[in-house]
């Protein structure tokens, strides 16, 4: 059976991940490894915050092997995502900072709570017309063999090491639009704002089962499954 190391301690996230994915995998996440290194996610795309945590990890893992890990519980790979919310009318914003929108304007480090967040981007799209609050989900999930042993760069002229070069990126979008007010109680984040393309509800009205299949981190995941059963 192949093990997953999910990057992160989102509980929310980790519940989607495993109802997508389904059985066919044994899963671990940052929970289970709290000496796991933080990764700093400072770089400009989904794609590639999702390959740093990845790549960062899959290193951690391989090295730490023989201490932390038995025989039977070694991840066969690091998978790790970067997901975030794009308006049109914000030129794209928040994008990679979704989770930290509202935090950008006090200076403070670290996510932002979700009310200040959604908060923030109804503030901002206050005076933007129905029509022109399109926006979409984005995903980008990177999954990243774990290599037991040491990993050493693989050429002298080449600055990306093994964990970067065998890293598979898989990319998922969900188009929809912005409400002026929040609607649904389940989802997180800003499910509740969000209508998908297709439908009247917005991801919190709708339930797990719709957003499982229509999601961004959906079809995403979709792309990598298949790639792992191949």
């Amino acid at each position: 059976m192949i093990s997953l190391l999910i990057a992160t301690r989102n509980a929310h996230k980790v519940g989607e991940i495993r109802a997508i994915l389904g059985d066919g995998f044994r899963y671990f996440t940052l929970e289970d490894f709290p000496a796991a290194p933080e990764t700093v996610e400072d770089v400009a795309t989904f794609a590639g915050n999702a390959q740093k945590k990845a790549v960062e990890l899959a290193r951690w893992v391989a090295g730490a092997q023989c201490s932390v890990f038995s025989v039977q519980a070694e991840p066969s790979f690091v998978l790790a995502d970067d997901s975030g919310l794009e308006v049109d009318a914000l030129g794209g914003a928040p994008g990679v900072h979704s989770a930290r929108f509202a935090a950008l304007d006090t200076g403070k480090s670290g996510n932002s709570a979700t009310a200040d967040n959604n908060a923030k981007l109804l503030r901002l799209l206050a005076t933007v017309p129905t029509e022109a609050r399109t926006a979409r989900f984005r995903c980008v999930i990177a999954l990243t063999p774990v290599t037991p042993g040491k990993v050493q760069v693989s050429s002298p002229v080449c600055y990306a090491d093994e964990p970067e070069l065998q890293t598979q990126l898989f990319e998922g979008a969900c188009e929809g639009r912005i409400l002026s007010a929040p609607r649904g109680q389940g989802g997180f984040g800003y499910d509740p704002l969000f209508v998908p393309e297709g439908f009247d509800q917005t991801f919190a009205e709708l339930g797990e089962d719709v957003k499982n299949r229509r999601s961004h981190r959906a079809r995403a995941l979709a792309k990598l499954k298949a790639a792992l059963k191949s």
